[in-house]
This record gives C-alpha cells, sequence and structure tokens, in this order.
C-alpha cells in the first residue's frame, strides 16, 4: 500500500501543475484565517467577522468545512489530470508491464484521493481549532468537541467528489473534457431538481426524497449552508417575521449515500478500465 501511494505521490509531485495547484489549494485553505481580519467601519455601521461568532465552538467546524469544500475544485483538476496524464505519457501502460494489475492501479489512485481528503481534514482541523482557541467565546472542553461531525462529514464530502473525478479521467481520458463533462453533469442534475420541484411535484417535497440520491445532490447535502444559523441572521429574520426551521445537523442517511456512490464510482473505475484494451 505505501508503495502504491509512494508511485502516485512522485507522479504528482514531478507534474509541475499539480503541484502548483496542490499547494495552491492548501494555501488558499489558510487564507480562511483572514476573514478574522474583515473589518468595516463606515461611521455608525460596523462591521466584523469574527465578532459576528463564525469563529465560536463550536459553530467554526460547521463553517470552516462549508468554506473549505468550496476550494475542493483544485484538487478535482489535479485528480482528473493525474488520470489523463497516465495516457497521455504511457505511464499506465509502463506500469502495467512492469507487473503493476488494472487493480492495483485503481488501488493506488483511490489511495491517492483518501490521502487528499485525510490531509484536507486534517489541515481544516488544526486550522479551526488554533483560530477557535483565538477568537471563541467559548473554549470549554466538550464545546470544543461538539459537533466535530462536521470533519467527518467534509472528509466524505472530498472522498466521494474526488472518486467522481476519478471515475470521470478513467472514463474520458482527457482532463479538459473530464472537467467538461462533471459540469454537464452538475447542469443535468440542476435541471432535474428543477422539473421534479416546479413542474412534476409542484405542492410536496417529494422531489428532495429523489433528488436526495444524486451523486452531487448527496454530497452538498452533506454540510448544508451555515451563515443562517448565526445569531444575528437569525435576530434578522425574526424581525422581518421569518421563522427559521432548517436543520443543519449533519445528516448520516446523505452520509450512506454518498458512500455508496464512492464505492460504484471506484468498481466502475475498475470494471472500465479491466475491459479497455490500452
Amino acid at each position: 500500500m505505501n508503495r502504491l501511494i509512494s508511485i502516485e505521490l512522485q507522479k504528482i509531485w514531478k507534474n509541475k501543475a499539480s503541484k502548483v495547484l496542490t499547494l495552491t489549494y492548501f494555501i488558499l485553505l489558510s487564507f480562511i484565517a483572514l476573514i478574522a481580519s474583515i473589518k468595516f467601519d463606515l461611521g455608525i455601521f460596523k462591521f466584523h467577522l469574527a465578532e459576528m461568532g463564525i469563529f465560536n465552538f463550536p459553530f467554526i467546524w460547521h463553517f470552516n468545512t462549508y468554506i473549505a469544500a468550496w476550494l475542493k475544485f483544485f484538487l478535482a483538476i489535479v485528480i482528473v489530470s493525474m488520470m489523463a496524464n497516465e495516457y497521455s505519457y504511457g505511464t499506465l501502460k509502463q506500469n502495467l508491464i512492469d507487473g503493476l494489475s488494472k487493480k492495483e492501479f485503481v488501488l493506488s489512485k483511490f489511495l491517492t484521493v483518501i490521502l487528499f481528503a485525510l490531509g484536507s481534514t486534517v489541515f481544516v482541523f488544526v486550522m479551526s481549532l488554533i483560530l477557535g482557541l483565538c477568537f471563541s467565546s467559548y473554549n470549554e472542553f466538550d464545546v470544543i468537541l461538539m459537533d466535530l461531525d462536521y470533519l467527518l462529514a467534509f472528509f466524505v464530502k472530498l472522498t466521494g467528489f474526488f472518486s467522481f473525478c476519478l471515475f470521470l479521467g478513467i472514463l474520458v481520458k482527457r482532463s479538459a473534457f473530464a472537467l467538461g463533462f462533471l459540469l454537464v453533469w452538475l447542469f443535468i442534475e440542476s435541471i432535474a431538481r428543477g422539473v421534479l420541484a416546479f413542474w412534476v411535484f409542484p405542492n410536496s417535497n417529494i422531489d428532495e426524497k429523489i433528488t436526495q440520491f444524486f451523486p452531487l445532490e448527496a454530497m452538498s447535502n452533506l454540510i448544508v449552508e451555515p451563515f443562517t444559523r448565526l445569531s444575528v441572521i437569525k435576530t434578522i429574520g425574526t424581525q422581518m417575521g421569518v421563522e427559521n426551521v432548517k436543520d443543519y445537523s449533519v445528516d448520516y442517511f446523505s452520509v450512506l449515500i454518498v458512500l455508496v456512490w464512492t464505492f460504484l464510482f471506484v468498481y466502475f473505475s475498475y470494471k472500465l478500465l479491466k475491459k479497455r484494451d490500452l
């Protein structure tokens, strides 16, 4: 297993574009800390994000994982390019000639996916812990440990998304087309949601029960938006007569759905590679 991961990391590190994108991803993740320095002082109107409670425990786990998840597209490019380069440079065929089985090849890619997701999760955990200890109004140990399941949801979300990108990279062979297919699939899901919500089931939530099984929708459902959870937003909503009944907790049924999709993406990646004449 260590040998497989070592081979993949060497390929990524020796590719200048992949190396730059990976470093850019983790640098941008660290920029979340700069949110604490955002201040607006316009006379009577003063706005300081850190004082709004976004870095309070346990809310910080929700906020940071949600924001960090948007940056996953940088590593998605790396994953897709990683597969495209295998075809372009002939390293896939060479690896198979050198004795690496197709099963081991797919496993090596999936282990890289796991490593990226795990590394991102640990990075977000450490960064959030430091920010929380610096800015949070609540530093009790039991409060700090609350809502850590957002980190689990973050890890599962990245693993599922990167596995999807891996499958597309094997399916399409070209990084640009694979990323294009990803966008097309996003549009397909969006259109399907709209049709089900406004035309087929306009007066019920049956559309949500159906679309929760879509791969990208299931990943999106893992971590819902955190902004309306802030007390200042709730206060504004209450003054406007808007009652907030949204459930912000991690939906473990969505976790299960994404895990099933992850298995399917990896399984079909192997089946596709197994049948393909290289």
